[in-house]
């Protein structure tokens, strides 16, 4: 009787030391996927945390480069009020002088049409001289328009003659000019405006969003997966 019950307590003591083993082996066995993935998540995290520190850099250096250039003539701007403005006249006054390039150190002379328009900025009876932009304001101060300079001089009298012909049958224009009339030109468009600028800053905005997004994503999944592994250390 003995030597039956000896036996079969042995026998159940090897089933449990048989269970425990392969309970073990399964445990180790997670155990070590679990490190495996941790293993294979962290440089991919850090690949992560990388691109988006990268795209912030990214996007704070196009911020600085808009900075000095964009947004710096946006603000200097002194035409900062739009208006309706009626073209009064439109005339070709003289031919002037300019300068284009014909190979290396090399510079020749040729000619192109003055158009000077004058118009009144909402019918207030103010005579103002309209130019096309601020560059064409700072090459000259008496035509409305600058064309690119050539040696063919026939093409730049017939863009000058196309300008002319549209202004006159477009008697109300938009246009910009200075509140504190300070300067008496108006612009016809300005180079940089609310919508030039808002599309400017669109991409490095939306690249340093993205980057503090991937940021705050990774971060949010090292702590979601700490705070998993101290429940299930509570629950052991």
């Amino acid at each position: 009787m003995f030597f039956v019950t000896g036996a079969k307590n042995t026998a159940e003591l090897g089933r449990g030391n048989e269970r425990r083993s392969i309970y073990q082996k399964f445990r180790e066995v997670d155990l070590l996927d679990k490190k495996n993935t941790v293993t294979a998540l962290k440089p991919g995290e850090d690949r992560a945390i990388l691109l988006g520190l990268g795209m912030i850099l990214c996007s704070v250096m196009m911020y600085f480069v808009l900075g000095i250039t964009i947004l710096r003539s946006y603000a200097d701007s002194v035409w900062t009020e739009e208006g309706v403005c009626v073209i009064l006249n439109s005339t070709v006054t003289a031919d002037m002088n300019c300068s284009y390039n014909c190979g290396s150190d090399c510079w020749r002379v040729s000619k192109y049409p003055c158009l000077q328009v004058y118009v009144s900025v909402n019918n207030t009876g103010r005579v103002s001289r309209l130019s096309h932009n601020e560059d064409t304001q700072d090459t000259s101060s008496e035509c409305f328009y600058v064309p690119r300079c050539q040696k063919d001089s026939m093409a730049m009298h017939g863009v000058i003659r196309n300008i002319s012909e549209r202004l006159k049958m477009n008697q109300r224009v938009p246009c910009y000019y200075d509140p504190s009339e300070q300067q008496e030109t108006v612009l016809l468009t300005r180079l940089y405006d609310r919508s030039v600028v808002f599309h400017a800053l669109l991409w490095p905005s939306c690249m340093f969003t993205g980057g503090t997004l991937i940021i705050v994503m990774v971060k949010l999944t090292q702590y979601l997966s700490r705070l998993c592994e101290e429940i299930g250390k509570i629950k052991r």
